[in-house]
């Protein structure tokens, strides 16, 4: 692995010992230590904190959308453009076939190494990207095609170009035009998901998360420095933000949790991927079952019960 995060270091320690004795032949010597290397992993995984989950989900080497594009979707078609202003690099949009499945695949994607970084913009989309976005959700339901979303961005692209060109209105247009869709939606959030940036290709059918991702209205950065102009509280403002899968799923923010491989996606893309996929496509085979209005209507009741609280009966 080409990069390890600070509480993983012990990992980082065992597995050059284990490349060590491996270079020497001592094999016995690699066989206990691959046990330890696996004890410590349940150990550190097993206790991970919110903000180390927040660093797993911004992890360098963590599979991106391109990735998951290659390793599951077959036969890929790029489709570019919002046909009024430019194609956005930072919003990928694909057609191919997913175990046979006919699929529009569309991902944030973030870029790796500087060069490719800028192209993307660091995976924060202009409004264009999400024009484009919608342009792929109209055509896929045009052919009655099926969609995933892959969330990855730490939020819309707050340039003025952006803004300039209706950022906000790019993003309220596809919330309000993915709730109407008469086709499968399933949005995924794979790492990093930022506020409208996250949501704007998040109104489906099934919303899920990734075990190691976020999803959250403003990074832990920027609420640090808005509640207590301490950046030092960013670990404070991670825990209060309650970002991960475990609290959305309990405030029924969001539908189910994709179990990753234990010691996270970067470690094993190959794995990470087979379960996006499996549940991709298990899902899809729920949602298929259902008429086009029911479909719709299980869709608007979803969108309508977030956010629903209860008073209290207690005087």
């Amino acid at each position: 692995m080409g990069t390890y995060l600070d509480f993983e270091k012990p990992i980082e320690s065992i597995e050059q010992y284990i490349e060590s004795a491996r270079a020497r032949g001592d094999f016995d010597a690699v066989e206990i230590l691959e046990k330890d290397l696996e004890k410590e992993i349940k150990k550190i995984y097993g206790n991970l904190s919110d903000y180390q989950k927040l660093q797993l989900a911004r992890h360098p080497d963590r599979p991106y959308a391109l990735d998951y594009i290659r390793l599951i979707l077959d036969d890929a078609q790029e489709i570019h453009g919002d046909r009024m202003y430019r194609d956005d690099p930072a919003i990928l949009c694909y057609l191919g076939w997913i175990d046979g499945q006919k699929t529009v695949l569309i991902g944030e994607q973030k870029g790796r190494g500087t060069k490719h970084k800028i192209r993307r913009n660091f995976g924060m989309p202009h409004p264009e990207g999400y024009r484009k976005a919608l342009r792929a959700v109209k055509l896929a339901e045009k052919f009655d095609i099926p969609v995933l979303m892959l969330i990855d961005t730490p939020g819309a692209y707050p340039g003025i170009g952006a803004e300039e060109r209706g950022q906000s209105e790019a993003i309220a247009r596809n919330l309000f035009e993915l709730s109407g869709v008469k086709v499968p939606l399933i949005s995924i959030v794979i790492g990093e998901g930022g506020s409208g940036g996250a949501l704007a290709i998040g109104v489906a059918d099934k919303l899920a998360m990734m075990r190691y991702s976020v999803f959250a209205v403003i990074s832990p950065e920027g609420c640090s420095a808005i509640l207590w102009n301490d950046p030092s509280k960013v670990e404070q403002a991670t825990k209060a933000l309650k970002i991960t899968p475990d609290a959305l799923k309990e405030h029924n923010l969001i539908d189910d949790i994709i179990d990753e491989p234990i010691s996270g996606a970067h470690r094993d893309k190959i794995s990470a991927a087979k379960a996006l996929k499996n549940y991709y496509l298990n899902s899809l085979k729920e949602l298929q079952s259902l008429s086009k209005e029911e479909l719709l209507e299980r869709r608007y009741n979803k969108l309508i019960s977030i956010g629903a609280f209860q008073e209290s009966l207690d005087s």
